[in-house]
C-alpha cells in the first residue's frame, strides 16, 4: 500500500477523476438514490484564484480569522483559542471550514501560522512569503526569526496554561481531518501544502520546528488512518450490496442500483487511492527519518503512533514492513521509547486475532522482549513482562527458560515489577482449575478446587530456592491471586486432615513451606501492605478497603481460634513450624473471642503455649511465645485478665525455679555438673525472652543476674552461655527501669540505683573479651545513656548519663581491631569456613560489630580520633566494611569537618608509621605499601566533594598536620638529610586539588617555614617528594583555576573542568619544575548539537590495598605522576575568614565571600554508573568517583541512508544491515539546540 516512491517536500498529486463527495454525503446511507450525491466540488491546483472570488464578503464577512465575531474571540488567531482550549474544538473547525469555502488562501494562511506559532517562533508567515516563497525558503525565514534565548517552546513549557496545549493540538488536528474527509481533504491544495508544510518542518534544524511537526504529522496520519478505515469499511459495505443486488433474479434486479453502486465504489476507491497516497507521503516523509531522530520525546511520539495505526487499520499496516521499525527501537537507549514499543506492542498482542500476523516477528524478536524485563528503567521492565503476559495466549511461543526468568521476578524488591510478574506467574501456572459440576454442593477445605492450586504454589516456593522470601511471593500473587491466597480453610485442612485415597500426603519439607506461606497471607490480609523493602510508604485506604479488611480479620479470627490449637499441639515438636503458628495471634480480632463464645479454644492456645515453654530452649520459639502473650494481654479487651493470670503463674514459675537453681548451682561451684548448668541456662533462656517483651520488674532479676554475674568474674569458669544470657536479661532490667523513669512513672527507679546499674557494667570489658553479644549490649547501653539522653526535655535523667573512661575505650578500639578487621581464615569456626554460608554468617556478625562501634564514634560517646584506627582499614577491608567506613566518615565530617579532617591525616600517619618500622627508612616509594597508603589518600581526598568552600578550612588542617607530621623527626642520616618522614609529602599532595588558590599560597608559605635555604636547592631522589608536594602547591598559583563556586553539582563542576585548556607553562618555569608538575587530564571536545559522543571507555583501574600485596598482583608504580584531576576555572578569588592554622595562615580576606553561597555535593564521592538497559547485578562499585565521563543520548538503532539518496525499501525488512550503511550520526539530521539546553546535557539530564 505504501510502497509508493518518496516525494519531495514540494509535490502534488496526480488524480484520474475529478469526481468527489461532498461534505454533506454520508457514506454509510441506503443507497436509493435520494441521499446520494454522485457529483463532487471540484478543487483546483495551488495556484491563484478564479476572479472575483477572493476578497468577498459573503457569508465569511462575519468572520475574521475563521471565527465568529459574536465569540468575542474576533481578533484571537487559532494559536491562541487552542491554547486557551475554552471553546469546543468542533465549533473551531467548523468556523475554520467556512472560512477556507470562503477565501482558502486566507484560510491556509492562518493554518500555516497555527504551526508556526505552536513551535513557539514568533516570526509570521505574510500573504505575500506564502504566494511567492516555497516551503523551504519559509522555513528557513522563520528559522531566522526564532527566539534563541530560549529553549521553551509550546510543548515543553511547564505551568498550568499550557499543561493542557498539547491535547487541544492533537484534538484540533483531529478534529479537522474527521470534519474534511468528505470533500476539502480531496481538493488538492490543503493537505497538499499542510503535508509539504510539516515535512519541511520536520527536517528543520530547530528542535522545536522538528518536534511540533513530527507530532502533528503523526496525529495528522492517524487522523488520515482512521479516514481509510472508515473508506475501507463502506467499499465492503458496498461491494456486498453490489453483490447482493446482482443475485438477484432478473425480473427483480434494479440495474439503475447497480449502477450506482458501481459508481459509489468507484469513486471510494478513489478516495482510497488518494488517502493512501498522503500517508505514503507522511510515513516516507516524516516517520522514516524522524524514528531515529536524536530527541527522545520524537522518537516515542513515531514509535506510539505507528502503533495506534496498526492496531486501528491492521489490514493495511499490520506487517512486517511497519513492525520492524518497532522492533529495532526496542534496543533504544532511553527507556521512554523502549517503553512506547511496549504498549505498542500490547495493543496488538492483546487481540487474539491478530497473533497470527505477529508469529514471524515473536519469533525474531522474543528474545529482546524477554531480556527487557531486567530493563534498569522499571516502567519497562513492568511492561515487558505484561507483554510477556499476553504473549502466552499464543501457544507453545514462550519457553521454559524464557518463563523461569520471569518467574524470579516475583521476588523483586520493586513492587510493580514482582506484581506483574506475579500476573505472569498466575496466569501460567494456575489459570487451569478443575471444572465444578453444576447443581453439585460446593466443595470445601481439602476438596476443594483450590487445593491443587495451594499445593502448586508450595512446590513453586520451595523449587525457587528462596524460603525465606515467602512474604514477597505472596504480595506478588495478592492481587491477582487473594482469593487462592485467603482459603484459608483448605490450607488448614491440608495441614491437619489426613489425605484422601490415592492422594498424596505433604513432605514435612512442604509442610513447613505451606505454614509459612500460610502465615505470610494472613498478614497480608490483616495488615494490608507490602512486606519491608517493597513499599515507599503506607498508604491511605479506601473505605472498600477497610471493610473487606475488617471482614478478612474476622474471618481469619474466626477460622485460626478453632484450629490453631490443635495445629500447635500436631506440630508441637517441631521448632520451626511452631514459630511460624504462634504468630498467627498476633493479628486476630480478639473480641471474636468472647463474641464468638469461643473461651474454650482460647484456654486451649494458653495451655498449649505454656507446654511449648515448657519443651523448648530455642531463642526463636520462646520469643514467639513471648510476643503471642504480649499480643494477647491486651487491656482493651475482656480476655485480658484470663490471659494475664496464665502469663503470671508461669513467670512465677519460671522465676522460682531460676532462683532455687542459681541458689544451687552457685553454692556447688566447681563441683556443679552439665545438667546443673544446662537447667540454669535453660530457665535463664526462657525469662530473657519474656524479659524482651514484658516488665518483669516486680520479680528483681537484677539482683539475681548481678550475682550471677559477680561470681562468674570471681572464680573466671562461668559458661559462656550464661554469662551472655545473663547479661543480656541485666540489659533489659535497665532498660525497663530507664522507661519508667522517662515516661515519669509513679513507679520509676531512682537515679540512684540506675546509676549503680551501669556502673555495674564496668566489668564487662574484662569478661567479654571473647563474647560477642557482650560488646554489642555494652555499645548499645554506652549509646543510651550518653550525653544524648538529656535532650528532648530529658534534663531529670541527667545523673544518669554515663561517658566511658579512657581505659574502657581502649578495651573497645582493640576488641574491634581483634575481632573485626581479620582474614577470612583466621576467623575460624570448628573447620566450617569451607562452608559458604557460615562465612556469610560470621561476615554478618563482624559487620553488626563495628556498626556498633561505629555509632559510638559518631554520636560522640569516644573520641573521634579513635576512628583513625578504623579509617586506615577503609582499603584493605573494602569489600567487608566499606559502606561502613564510608558512611562513618560522612556522618563525623557533617558532625566536625576539621576534626574529621584531623582523624583522616591521623590514619594515614599511623599507617605510615607502620610502613617505616617495617620496611625502614630507606624504603622504595614504589612499593606496594606506600603505594597502597597514596591510594588510601587520594579515596580520602575524593570524600571532600567539589565544594571547596565547604571543605576549606578542613583541608587547610589537614594539609597544615601532613606539613608538621613530614618535618617532626629529623634526618637518620645526620645534618642535611632529608627528614624522616618527608616522603608522606608525596602522600599528603593528593590533597592539593582540594585547596583553593589562595590557600595553596598560604600553604606553601607555611612549609617554606620548616624548610631550608639548602632543601629548596635539593634535585636527589629522596628530596623527590618535597619537591612534588611544592609543584602541586603552586599550580595554578597565577590564576583561579581551583577555585570553584559553592552549590555547583558535582557532575556540572567535572564536565566544566574537562571543557577548558589546560594553562601553558610560563617561560619562567625550570626544566625540572616542569617535569614534576602533575599532568592536567586532557580536555574533552565541546558538545555541539549535530555529533554523538563516544561510548564511555571502561578504566584499566587496579586495587592497590594499603599492606604488601602478593607479587603476582603488585603493580609498577608510576612516580612521581599523581592521579588528580585539575578542575581549569576562571572565577573571581573567593576568600571569607577561617581561624584554624597558625598566624601565617590568617593572611586572607572576605572581601567576596558574600557572593558564595548554595549547597554542593560535599561526600558525593561515588562515580556515576553509566549502566546499559539491562539492570546491574553488582551491588557496589570497586572505585569511586575516578574518570568521571557523562555521555550525551546515543541512538542504538539501525541507521538508514539519506532520504534523498534513497528510492525504495529494502527486500529484507528484518535484515537491519539493509539500512546500515553509515553511522548513527550521519543518519541523523542536524539538531538545533540553544544554549540553556546545551549546559542542561552537560549537567547530565
Amino acid at each position: 500500500m505504501i510502497a509508493a516512491p518518496e516525494i519531495p517536500s514540494e509535490f502534488t498529486y496526480t488524480h484520474d477523476t475529478d469526481t468527489r463527495f461532498s461534505s454533506d454525503t454520508d457514506f454509510s446511507e441506503d443507497l436509493d438514490g435520494r441521499s446520494a450525491n454522485p457529483t463532487k466540488g471540484k478543487g483546483g491546483k495551488k495556484g491563484k484564484k478564479a476572479a472575483g472570488e477572493k476578497g468577498k464578503g459573503g457569508k465569511g464577512a462575519g468572520r475574521i480569522n475563521g471565527h465568529h465575531q459574536e465569540n468575542g474571540m474576533e481578533n484571537m488567531m487559532l494559536f491562541e483559542v487552542v491554547k486557551l482550549g475554552r471553546s469546543a474544538m468542533q465549533s473551531v473547525v467548523d468556523d475554520w471550514i467556512e472560512s477556507y469555502k470562503h477565501d482558502r488562501d486566507v484560510a491556509l494562511l492562518d493554518l500555516i501560522n497555527f504551526f508556526i506559532q505552536c513551535s513557539g517562533c514568533k516570526g509570521v508567515v505574510s500573504g505575500e512569503m506564502f504566494r511567492n516563497m516555497q516551503n523551504s525558503e519559509i522555513i528557513r525565514r522563520m528559522t531566522e526569526e526564532f527566539d534563541e534565548d530560549s529553549g521553551d517552546y509550546p510543548l515543553t513549557i511547564a505551568g498550568p496554561q499550557w499543561k493542557k496545549f498539547k491535547s487541544s493540538f492533537c484534538e484540533f488536528i483531529s478534529v479537522l481531518v474527521r470534519q474534511c474527509q468528505y470533500s476539502i481533504i480531496y481538493d488538492e491544495y490543503m493537505m497538499d501544502t499542510v503535508i509539504s508544510l510539516l515535512t519541511g518542518l520536520s527536517d528543520s534544524q530547530v528542535r522545536a520546528f522538528r518536534h511540533t511537526s513530527t507530532l502533528a504529522a503523526m496525529k495528522l496520519m492517524t487522523a488520515l488512518v482512521n479516514v481509510a478505515l472508515n473508506l475501507s469499511i463502506n467499499m465492503d459495505n458496498t461491494q456486498r450490496q453490489y453483490e447482493a443486488e446482482r443475485n438477484k433474479m432478473v425480473a427483480k434486479r434494479a440495474n439503475d442500483r447497480l449502477e450506482l453502486l458501481l459508481q459509489k465504489r468507484k469513486e471510494l476507491q478513489e478516495n482510497q487511492d488518494e488517502i493512501e497516497n498522503m500517508m505514503n507521503a507522511i510515513f516516507k516523509g516524516v516517520f522514516v527519518h524522524r524514528y531515529r531522530d536524536s530527541i527522545a520525546e520524537i522518537r516515542a511520539i513515531c514509535i506510539e503512533e505507528i502503533g495506534v495505526w496498526m492496531k486501528l487499520y491492521s489490514d493495511a499496516f499490520l506487517n512486517d514492513s511497519y513492525l520492524k521499525y518497532v522492533g529495532w527501537t526496542m534496543h533504544d537507549k532511553q527507556g521512554e521509547v523502549r517503553l512506547k514499543c511496549l504498549t505498542a506492542l500490547q495493543g496488538l498482542y492483546y487481540n487474539r486475532e491478530l497473533n497470527a500476523r505477529l508469529e514471524l516477528f515473536t519469533s525474531r524478536f522474543k528474545d529482546r522482549i524477554v531480556s527487557m524485563t531486567l530493563d534498569k528503567e522499571y516502567d519497562v521492565a513492568v511492561q515487558a513482562i505484561k507483554l510477556l503476559t499476553l504473549v502466552l495466549n499464543t501457544d507453545e511461543v514462550l519457553t521454559p527458560e524464557d518463563c523461569e526468568s520471569v518467574y524470579h521476578l516475583v521476588y523483586s524488591a520493586h513492587r510493580p515489577v514482582a506484581i506483574a510478574a506475579g500476573e505472569f506467574l498466575f496466569k501460567k501456572l494456575f489459570s487451569q482449575r478443575e471444572p465444578e459440576e453444576e447443581g453439585a454442593p460446593k466443595r470445601r477445605g481439602r476438596q476443594g478446587p483450590n487445593a491443587n492450586l495451594i499445593k502448586t504454589t508450595v512446590f513453586f516456593f520451595l523449587e525457587s530456592e528462596l524460603h525465606e522470601h515467602a512474604a514477597y511471593l505472596v504480595d506478588s500473587l495478592w492481587e491477582c491471586g487473594a482469593e487462592l491466597l485467603k482459603d484459608w480453610e483448605c490450607m488448614i485442612s491440608l495441614l491437619l486432615d489426613d489425605p484422601l485415597p490415592g492422594e498424596e500426603a505433604l513432605t514435612d519439607r512442604q509442610e513447613t513451606a505451606l505454614i509459612e506461606i500460610m502465615l505470610c497471607t494472613v498478614r497480608q490480609a490483616a495488615e494490608c501492605h507490602p512486606p519491608v523493602g517493597r513499599g515507599t510508604g503506607k498508604r491511605v485506604m479506601t473505605a472498600k478497603e477497610k471493610k473487606t479488611q475488617l471482614d478478612d480479620r474476622t474471618r481469619m479470627t474466626e477460622l485460626f481460634a478453632v484450629a490453631l490449637p490443635p495445629l500447635l499441639a500436631k506440630y508441637a515438636v517441631d521448632a520451626e513450624k511452631v514459630t511460624n503458628l504462634l504468630q498467627l495471634p498476633q493479628f486476630f480480632d480478639l473480641e471474636i473471642y468472647t463474641t464468638g463464645r469461643l473461651e474454650k479454644h482460647l484456654e486451649s492456645l494458653l495451655r498449649q503455649i505454656r507446654e511449648i515453654v515448657e519443651k523448648h530452649t530455642d531463642t526463636e520459639v520462646l520469643e514467639a511465645c513471648s510476643k503471642t502473650y504480649h499480643a494477647l494481654c491486651n487491656e482493651e479487651f475482656t480476655i485480658f485478665n484470663r490471659v494475664d493470670i496464665a502469663r503470671s503463674q508461669l513467670l512465677d514459675e519460671l522465676v522460682d525455679k531460676f532462683n532455687r537453681l542459681l541458689e544451687d548451682f552457685l553454692q556447688e561451684g566447681e563441683d556443679a555438673d552439665e545438667d546443673d548448668a544446662y537447667q540454669v541456662l535453660s530457665t535463664l533462656k526462657r525469662i530473657t525472652a519474656f524479659h524482651n517483651a514484658h516488665d518483669l520488674s516486680g520479680w528483681d532479676l537484677f539482683t539475681s543476674n548481678f550475682k550471677l554475674l559477680n561470681t562468674g568474674i570471681e572464680n573466671g569458669d562461668m559458661p559462656e552461655q550464661i554469662v551472655i544470657h545473663s547479661l543480656q536479661c541485666t540489659h533489659y532490667v535497665i532498660l525497663w527501669h530507664l522507661a519508667k523513669s522517662s515516661e515519669g512513672s509513679s513507679r520509676k527507679m531512682s537515679p540512684s540505683v540506675l546509676r549503680l546499674c551501669i556502673q555495674s557494667f564496668n566489668f564487662c570489658p574484662l569478661c567479654f573479651s571473647f563474647l560477642l553479644q557482650a560488646f554489642t549490649i555494652l555499645c548499645d547501653l554506652l549509646l543510651i545513656f550518653s550525653h544524648q539522653m538529656v535532650s528532648g526535655g530529658r534534663e531529670h535523667l541527667e545523673p544518669l548519663v554515663y561517658s566511658p573512661e579512657d581505659s574502657l575505650q581502649s578495651e573497645l578500639l582493640s576488641f574491634i581491631l581483634n575481632h573485626v578487621f581479620i582474614d577470612q581464615d583466621e576467623d575460624t569456626n570448628n573447620g566450617q569456613q569451607d562452608d559458604e554460608a557460615v562465612k556469610i554468617e560470621a561476615l554478618h556478625k563482624r559487620r553488626n560489630l563495628l556498626a556498633a562501634y561505629c555509632k559510638l564514634i559518631i554520636y560522640c560517646v569516644v573520641e573521634m580520633k579513635t576512628g583513625a584506627d578504623i579509617f586506615k582499614q577503609y582499603m584493605r577491608y573494602y569489600n567487608d566494611y566499606g559502606d561502613i567506613i564510608k558512611e562513618t566518615m560522612s556522618k563525623t565530617r557533617q558532625i566536625d569537618k576539621i576534626q574529621c579532617a584531623k582523624t583522616l591525616i591521623l590514619s594515614l600517619q599511623q599507617l605510615f608509621n607502620e610502613m617505616l618500622s617495617e620496611l625502614g627508612h630507606g624504603f622504595d616509594r614504589s612499593s606496594s605499601a606506600f603505594c597502597g597508603i597514596k591510594e588510601l589518600a587520594r579515596r580520602f581526598s575524593l570524600t571532600f566533594g567539589l565544594d571547596q568552600v565547604k571543605t576549606r578550612d578542613a583541608i587547610a588542617m589537614l594539609h597544615k598536620d601532613g606539613i608538621e607530621f613530614a618535618f617532626k623527626d629529623p634526618s637518620p642520616q645526620g645534618e642535611g638529610g632529608p627528614p624522616l618522614n618527608l616522603a608522606f609529602l608525596d602522600i599528603l599532595s593528593e590533597f592539593s586539588s582540594k585547596l583553593m588558590r589562595q590557600d595553596k599560597r598560604t600553604v606553601h608559605m607555611y612549609l617554606e617555614r620548616f624548610m631550608t635555604f639548602q632543601m629548596a636547592l635539593q634535585r636527589e631522589d629522596c628530596w623527590l617528594p618535597l619537591i612534588s608536594y611544592r609543584n602541586s602547591l603552586q599550580a595554578g598559583g597565577d590564576d583561579d583555576t581551583m577555585s570553584v563556586m559553592s552549590g555547583y553539582s558535582s557532575r556540572g563542576s567535572s564536565i566544566r573542568s574537562k571543557k577548558t585548556k589546560p594553562p601553558a607553562v610560563t617561560a619562567g618555569t625550570s626544566a625540572a619544575k616542569r617535569n614534576m608538575q602533575t599532568p592536567v587530564m586532557l580536555p574533552s571536545p565541546h558538545l555541539t548539537s549535530t555529533a554523538m559522543r563516544d561510548p564511555k571507555r571502561g578504566r584499566d583501574d587496579s586495587f592497590m590495598g594499603v599492606y604488601p600485596l602478593p607479587h603476582d598482583q603488585q603493580q609498577p608504580h608510576q612516580h612521581p605522576q599523581h592521579h588528580q584531576q585539575t578542575p581549569q576555572h576562571h572565577q573571581t578569588p573567593m576568600d571569607y575568614k577561617y581561624a584554624c592554622l597558625t598566624a601565617e595562615f590568617l593572611m586572607c580576606n572576605d572581601a567576596v565571600s558574600s557572593h558564595r553561597r548554595g549547597t554542593g555535593l560535599m561526600e558525593e564521592d561515588e562515580e556515576p554508573i553509566v549502566e546499559d538497559v539491562m539492570m546491574s547485578s553488582e551491588g557496589r562499585m570497586d572505585d569511586l568517583n575516578e574518570g568521571m565521563d557523562f555521555d550525551t543520548m546515543d541512538i542504538d538503532l539501525p541507521p538508514s541512508k539519506n532520504r534523498r539518496e534513497r528510492s525504495e525499501l529494502k527486500p529484507d525488512y528484518f535484515d537491519p544491515a539493509s539500512i546500515m550503511d553509515e553511522s548513527v550520526r550521519n543518519g541523523m539530521q542536524p539538531v538545533f539546540v540553544d544554549r540553556p539546553l546545551v549546559s542542561m546535557l552537560y549537567l547530565g539530564f
